[in-house]
């Protein structure tokens, strides 16, 4: 078996590391580069519009919108991407200044140039779509053009991670020409100018994305053409892998498959698998406007009882980590908080704090979770919390799931008193697990507001360049997030990519963000 344990690189950037090492030339040039990859996933888009989706769209986005910085090999520093430079021109980290690349063009043949740009970003904060990435730019004050390659983005406060927030398809450029300035795109497919063009899509099912001949980024692109295929099912997924339907499966994988790949590692298996460490995180999410869960000691009681362990052991079959923070190992500033706080789990200790309360019936609760977002194991897990929490006698706990469009909207409307979401990183800083929970507005539409946490500590963290510094003062932000325990960590996973034998660049096609970039993989020439 593979060791259980991973070092990230000290910029907490995923790095794949390959299980088996093919022979001959890598290259990818020649004949092989026309021959379509197809990549297989769990996790279709909700929408093809940057400005309506925060979710893993994203991985779609990134291969074919381009944005000023990109996040580039082995590093989670942003370097230019449709920008030739960028770059604070203050000491304050409050205004941000880039340069647009010369003979950009959108994928119809439009011109990319700074308005383009500001026409971009002002939108997605004007359409606010409430399963958007508004919120990821909300620190914007303005945004100013001077001639067609220089936009100037002026901050409402100082933030040091604005480059950062470039880099992730929240900052997606698009045509003014092709999408309305007011409301999301309700057309089919995608105009752009990231490295590949989308020739053809069905929802839900596939993408199929070809060479963008009007590139002009930072990325080199390793194959001319590659199909993403959606899944309902991991089942299904494997299946297809298994008859050469499909070349390389990114996320869905669940625990048992995994196991069956790496027990086969050396055997005579076409199929090879790949880890990367990651810093995905699950975690449930409390309503304190909901009755069954206002009082802080049933969230409390529930964050005393939750065995991590036993989940990751039972469930997921040791191919996650127990996460005892919203910061995740790794991360700069990464904390056991909740551990800190409840330690061990134990019903003796839950019990006292709800009867301090004066709780001493059991609570009834419901959890929430989506059928079709997170891999078939999601309820697995939530069967287990669900085994915990009535096996204390503390509670009498039912479990709801509903596909992921529905869910969404859901818990944005606050229907739901408890639910899982899982949190694949925008960009890899300790700021990106905590302020997108927190604040009036959030990615979770539950409002989140401390005087300390969000009136003070962020503000202040956001005014450290070094980030390095800032992950560090952000430890106390994640004591307080273990006081209310409106959010609980459940585990920190990993990423699996199963490929077949041939197709290399699987090592580099993982970003800083957990995102596949696609013009990575290619065949390998020869063996």
């Amino acid at each position: 078996m593979f060791s259980r344990i991973r070092l990230l690189r000290s910029i907490a950037v995923v790095s794949a590391v390959a299980v088996v090492a093919g022979c001959g030339s890598l290259t990818g040039d020649g004949g092989d580069a026309d021959e379509v990859i197809v990549v297989g996933t769990t996790s279709a888009p909700s929408v093809l519009d940057p400005a309506g989706a925060w979710d893993g769209s994203w991985e779609l986005y990134r291969n074919i919108y381009q944005s000023l910085l990109n996040f580039p090999n082995s590093s989670g520093t942003p370097e230019p991407d449709a920008a030739k430079n960028c770059g604070f021109t203050d000491n304050a980290s409050q205004v941000y200044r880039c340069t647009l690349k010369e003979g950009l063009k959108f994928s119809n043949g439009n011109k990319l140039d700074a308005a383009a740009v500001k026409f971009s970003v002002e939108r997605t904060l004007k359409i606010n779509a409430a399963t958007g990435p508004a919120q990821l730019l909300e620190s914007l004050d303005r945004v100013e053009t001077s001639g067609d390659d220089t936009v100037v983005f002026h901050l409402k406060k100082p933030n040091a991670t604005f480059p950062l927030v470039l880099a992730t398809p929240a900052a997606s450029i698009v045509d003014p020409a092709s999408y309305p300035a007011d409301k999301l795109r309700d057309k089919d497919g995608i105009t752009g100018s990231g490295p590949y063009r989308l020739n053809g899509y069905d929802a839900g099912k596939q993408a199929e994305l070809v060479k963008n001949d009007e590139y002009r980024g930072a990325a080199k692109l390793k194959n001319n053409a590659v199909t993403i295929r959606y899944f309902k099912d991991s089942a299904r997924l494997v299946k297809a892998i298994e008859d050469g339907d499909v070349d390389l499966s990114f996320r869905g994988l669940t625990p048992e498959q995994i196991t069956t790949l790496e027990n086969a590692k050396n055997k005579d298996s076409k199929i090879k698998l790949n880890e990367a460490t990651g810093t995905e995180i699950r975690y449930l999410v409390f309503n304190p406007d909901d009755p069954s869960v206002e009082d802080p000691a049933v969230r409390e009681a529930i964050a005393q009882l939750i065995d991590r362990k036993a989940l990751v052991r039972e469930v997921y079959q040791r191919t996650a980590e127990p996460l005892y923070s919203m910061v995740p190992g790794g991360i700069t500033g990464h904390t056991s908080a909740f551990y800190d706080k409840y330690g061990e789990p134990s019903q003796r200790k839950a019990k006292s704090i709800l009867t301090s309360a004066g709780i001493t019936d059991p609570v009834e609760l419901t959890l929430w979770y989506t059928t079709d977002r997170y891999g078939a194991t999601t309820k697995a897990e939530f069967e287990e919390i669900r085994r915990q929490l009535n096996g204390s006698g503390l509670f009498r706990v039912t479990i709801e799931g509903r596909e992921w469009n529905e869910f969404q909207q859901a818990y944005q409307k606050g229907e739901y008193p408890v639910f899982g979401r899982g949190w694949f990183p925008d960009f890899p800083d300790a700021d990106n697990y905590i302020g997108p929970f927190v604040g009036k507005h959030n990615a979770l539409g539950i409002p989140y507001e401390d005087a300390e946490l969000t009136g003070q500590i962020l503000p202040a963290s956001r005014q450290q360049s070094d980030r390095a510094a800032a992950g560090s003062s952000l430890k106390e932000a994640q004591r307080i997030l273990a006081e209310d325990a409106r959010l609980l960590p459940l585990w920190q996973g990993r990423v699996y990519i199963a490929a077949h034998e041939e197709i290399a660049g699987v090592e580099w096609a993982i970003d800083a963000s957990t995102i596949m970039r696609m013009w990575e993989l290619h065949r390998k020439s020869s063996w």
